[in-house]
């Protein structure tokens, strides 16, 4: 390689780094009509590929590493188109595709997002389901935690987004993230060490009492 197709791919990199922190300041723009809440596009893609990697674990034949790679490009575009919720889509729909082809042609690696992007939306593989499910899941996760804060329009949204489903993993795991509370994993109404802090009962205890039912 020459010096000065180096200097370029670094060049296109630096680019690319500034680029994929747009995500941060982009916003989830569902939450606007469902009237609570708030997501960037960044923290929605970090938290789609940790529940796909966890859903991977439920299927050994998929391969984990591409699955992680998958989510975290699935909505790269949306730094450059938005993010695009169900009433701007009736109306309008700028190409994602477009956005990610032309942020693969300036960088030096854009072949693999291209091609990770285009089985994601191909939704063919066993792979791409599963981060098309964990895409659900983050989605109906971030539903479950307004629902528990009062807003009674989203148990309906969660009911439409849980239809999407479509691996048995998928099916499995969205029915368990209405099953328990939100705050489950932290908070347990009976543990000791939130009244008295003493140290005996320091050691970390797995929360269940916040249970779908009783925990609203």
């Amino acid at each position: 390689m020459s010096k000065k197709k180096e200097n370029d791919e670094y060049e296109q990199t630096a680019s690319f780094v500034y680029e994929t922190g747009i995500h941060s300041k982009t916003p989830r723009s569902g939450l606007w009509f469902l009237g609570s809440g708030e997501q960037s596009v960044a923290e929605h893609l970090f938290h789609t590929a940790m529940i796909a990697y966890a859903l991977s674990y439920f299927e050994p034949k998929a391969d984990k590493n591409k699955i992680v790679l998958m989510a975290l490009f699935h909505d790269i575009g949306e730094g450059r188109t938005s993010d695009h919720n169900y009433v701007h889509q009736r109306y309008g729909r700028l190409s994602e595709s477009d956005a990610v082809r032309d942020i693969a042609d300036n960088v030096p690696f854009g072949e693999d997002i291209e091609i990770l992007f285009e089985e994601e939306q191909a939704k063919e593989t066993l792979e791409a389901r599963i981060v098309k499910d964990a895409d659900s899941l983050e989605w109906i996760s971030t539903l479950r935690a307004e629902e528990v804060k009062g807003n009674i329009k989203a148990k309906e949204w969660i009911n439409i987004a849980s239809k999407r489903l479509k691996t048995s993993a998928g099916k499995k795991l969205g029915k368990e993230l209405l099953n328990i509370h939100p705050d489950s994993w932290w908070f347990d109404v009976e543990d000791k060490w939130f009244v008295n802090r003493e140290k005996e009962d320091q050691k970390w205890k797995n929360g269940k009492k916040l249970s779908g039912k009783n925990g609203k």
